[in-house]
C-alpha cells in the first residue's frame, strides 16, 4: 500500500495540471571512480568461459552504469550462472559518459545512455552496430518503446528503464500544504523561492535537465535551439541560483531528501519514490516526499543499453543484454529503481503497487504532457556555454 497513496495524489496533481492547459519529457547518479574497468579489464584478455553447449563468454565484461540502477543480486546471478565476472563502474552525467568514451576509454562493454545521447554517440562513430531482433528477449520489449527516432530500427541499443524529470517537495511542508508546487515556477521564480529557500532547495547537477525545465517555464521547447531563448532560459537559472543550496544529480535521493537536507528538489521520478518509499511511516501510512509533474510539462526519458564501438566482447555484451530483458530480471530492475519498465512481459512480476502507481506509469492525458530530449545538433556548443556560465557564476 505504500506508494498507492503518493500515487492517488500525484493522479490529482496530475488531473489539475491537464485541466489547467500547459506544454505538450537522466537517470540516477554517482560520481565515477577510478578508471577500474578500463584498467582490470584489458581487451586482450578474451578467455572463454561456459560449457561446451553454452555460448562462448568472455571471462569479464566490463559494466559502466548510472549509480543504485541494477539490482546488484542480478549481477551477481549473471557471474554465478554464466562464470563471468563484471567489472562495474558507474558515472554521474550523460555527458560524463561521452567524455570519458571520447577520451579514448576503451575498457567498457556495456553502457547506459540516455535517448538524445545514443544519436550523439552514433554520430560520433561510439556505439557498435547490433541486431536487436536476433536477441530473444527484445521480443519482451513494448512495441511504443521499439525503433525510437532516436536509435531507428534498435540499430544500436535495447531499452532499459524510462521515467520522468519533476518536482520532489517534502510533505507536511506548511508553505506546501496551501501552496501546491504545480509549476516549474516553485524552482525557477524567486519570489516564489524565497518562501523555503532557507530550508533547502536542490536542483539537477544535469545541463539538458536544468536547462529544459528552465524551457519549460518560459514556454518553450525543451530542445530549443535557438540562442535567445537558450539565453533567456540561463538568465532565468541565474536569478534563482542564489536560492538553491545544491546541484546534486548524484545521490541527492539519500543524502539530501530521506536525510531532509532540503524541502523541495528537482527530482528524477524514481528517486522521488525510493525517498518516501525510504520514509515510509506504517502509522500515518504515508511518506515524507510527493513528486509531481509541472503543469508546463516535463521531460520523458528513456535509458538504453549500448556496447561500446571499441569494445572487444561484443557477444558477451549481447549476451548479456539478453539477460537483462529477460522479463523477471527486467522486473527486479524496476522494483529497484521505482523507475517503469519498457519490457511488456515484466509486469507479470513488478510490484502491483509499482505498476499501478501512475507517478511511475502515467495515464494517458500526463504522457500527452511530456517530451523526449533530443539531441541539437551544433546547438550542444551552445548549451555547454550557457552551463559554463550556470555553473560558473
Amino acid at each position: 500500500m505504500k506508494r498507492i497513496v503518493i500515487g492517488l495524489l500525484i493522479v490529482l496533481l496530475m488531473l489539475v495540471f491537464v485541466s489547467c492547459g500547459g506544454g505538450p519529457a537522466g537517470g540516477p547518479v554517482s560520481e565515477a571512480p577510478a578508471d577500474t574497468a578500463e584498467e582490470a579489464a584489458p581487451a586482450e584478455d578474451m578467455e572463454t568461459a561456459g560449457s561446451e553447449e553454452g555460448p562462448q563468454l568472455a571471462e569479464q565484461l566490463a559494466v559502466y552504469n548510472w549509480s543504485e540502477y541494477i539490482d546488484e543480486d542480478i549481477l551477481d546471478a549473471y557471474e554465478e550462472e554464466y562464470g563471468v565476472e563484471i567489472i562495474y563502474d558507474t558515472f554521474s552525467s550523460n555527458e560524463d559518459l561521452l567524455a570519458k568514451l571520447q577520451a579514448g576509454a576503451t575498457g567498457y562493454d556495456v553502457i547506459f545512455p540516455s535517448d538524445y545521447m545514443v544519436s550523439q554517440m552514433i554520430e560520433l562513430g561510439l556505439l557498435a552496430e547490433i541486431d536487436a531482433e536476433s536477441l530473444p528477449n527484445f521480443a519482451n520489449i513494448g512495441s511504443e518503446f521499439k525503433d525510437a527516432p532516436f536509435d531507428p530500427g534498435n540499430a544500436h541499443c535495447v531499452p532499459y528503464q524510462w521515467g520522468t524529470t519533476g518536482i520532489a517537495y517534502r510533505a507536511g511542508y506548511e508553505f506546501f500544504e496551501e501552496n501546491e508546487p504545480t509549476s516549474w515556477a516553485y524552482l525557477f521564480d524567486p519570489a516564489m523561492l524565497e518562501q523555503y529557500a532557507s530550508d533547502g532547495i536542490n536542483v539537477l547537477n544535469d545541463q539538458r535537465e536544468l536547462i529544459a525545465a528552465a524551457l519549460f517555464y518560459l514556454g518553450y521547447s525543451p530542445n530549443s535551439t535557438d540562442r535567445a531563448q537558450l539565453e533567456e532560459a540561463r538568465d532565468v537559472i541565474l536569478a534563482a541560483k542564489p536560492f538553491y543550496k545544491t546541484f546534486n544529480s548524484e545521490d541527492y535521493d539519500d543524502a539530501l531528501l530521506v536525510a531532509d537536507e532540503v524541502v523541495l528538489s528537482q527530482s528524477w521520478s524514481g528517486d522521488a519514490f525510493a525517498a518516501y518509499d525510504a520514509t515510509y511511516d506504517e502509522e500515518t501510512e504515508d511518506g515524507n516526499w510527493y513528486y509531481t509533474i509541472p503543469e508546463e510539462g516535463a521531460i520523458k526519458w528513456l535509458d538504453n543499453i549500448c556496447i561500446p564501438a571499441a569494445s572487444e566482447r561484443v557477444d558477451t555484451a549481447l549476451h548479456f543484454m539478453n539477460y537483462l530483458m529477460d522479463a523477471q530480471n527486467a522486473a527486479k530492475v524496476t522494483n529497484f529503481t521505482f523507475y517503469a519498465s519498457p519490457n511488456e512481459a515484466a509486469k507479470e512480476f513488478i510490484e502491483p503497487e509499482i505498476l499501478e502507481d501512475p507517478g511511475v506509469y502515467p495515464p494517458e492525458e500526463v504522457l500527452a504532457k511530456l517530451q523526449w530530449l533530443e539531441e541539437v545538433g551544433d546547438a550542444v556548443f551552445d548549451y555547454d556555454e550557457m552551463w559554463t556560465a550556470i555553473k560558473g557564476q
